[in-house]
């Protein structure tokens, strides 16, 4: 069961330049997650996050992102999706992204959702109003195989569903793409694998693929990882701690094959590597009415 808490803030300002995606700000509206993906980074000992599986509904989220947008001068991409999902099964009974989005749309600010979920599917209408002026959408997917999908984010809806989803998006007029990262060492890093995915984003009409060639592993994150690794994969967390160690970066083997591999293709297909993003706007200040 969720726990419902009070935010004391709920928009923060991102360090810029965010070469990544061209976020200006960015809010989270629940803590915790329920795909628990067994990679996940949000684990790590240094978000102070002590049961990543219990969910907290930050419920004032709203009026909370809808006072400080109101304030905010410059205008800027918004971003969800960093510390989890904004589409969670739970997001349908709190529907807090979907209302989010309405803020965003209501306050003119531009957005790029980050998800694992088809259940974004559910704020088509808004998203297209938000696109007007800049919106995006990025499906994280590091695998081209549904049933290695379902065994590395246990509780996110299957590769496929996200394709289907990116499809519908493309076709109603969304920018959308591909978060590919991280990708497994092991279990994900072959050529097979990248080379499909980036042939599936194309079939489901994404317009970029972001890649990241390797993962990150740090205190918390890398106990919680090398326990399911053990549990589902036997024998691939020796391989991990032999070629990594205590490493923060865990690059896929063959990196740069891999790269050229990837970038080749997407050449080929004409797929860019990179999002277009929205450039910061000054915001014109409001006059008052004398009468």
């Amino acid at each position: 069961m969720a726990q419902e808490i009070q935010a004391k803030t709920i928009l923060n300002t991102v360090p810029q330049p965010d070469d990544w995606f061209g976020l200006k700000y960015s809010f989270n509206l629940y803590r915790g997650c329920q795909h628990q993906c067994i990679y996940c980074d949000s684990r790590s000992a240094c978000y102070g996050i002590e049961n990543f599986a219990a969910i907290q509904v930050k419920v004032n989220a709203i009026e909370l992102l809808d006072e400080a947008l109101a304030h905010k001068r410059i205008l800027g991409t918004v971003g969800t999706g960093s510390m989890n999902d904004p589409y969670m099964p739970i997001e349908r009974q709190y529907n807090l992204t979907g209302q989010a989005l309405q803020v965003l749309a209501r306050r003119g600010f531009p957005v790029h959702v980050i998800t694992k979920s088809d259940l974004v599917l559910k704020d088509l209408e808004t998203l297209q109003e938000i696109s007007r002026r800049y919106a995006a959408v990025s499906f994280t997917i590091t695998t081209a195989d549904d049933a290695l999908g379902r065994q590395v984010e246990p509780g996110a809806p299957l590769v496929s569903a996200r394709l289907k989803a990116m499809q519908t998006l493309a076709t109603n007029g969304i920018l959308t793409g591909v978060t590919m990262m991280p990708i497994l060492p092991f279990l994900e890093d072959s050529q097979e694998n990248v080379l499909a995915i980036v042939r599936l984003a194309k079939e489901y009409g994404a317009s970029y693929i972001l890649p990241a060639f390797g993962m990150t592993l740090r205190t918390g994150s890398r106990e919680y990882y090398y326990a399911r690794l053990e549990r589902l994969f036997p024998g691939v967390k020796e391989k991990y701690m032999h070629r990594f160690g205590l490493s923060y970066e865990c690059s896929a083997l063959h990196q740069k094959d891999l790269a050229d591999a990837f970038y080749s293709e997407c050449a080929c297909l004409g797929i860019a590597t990179r999002m277009p993003v929205f450039a910061p706007q000054t915001r014109e200040p409001k006059q008052l009415r004398l009468f």
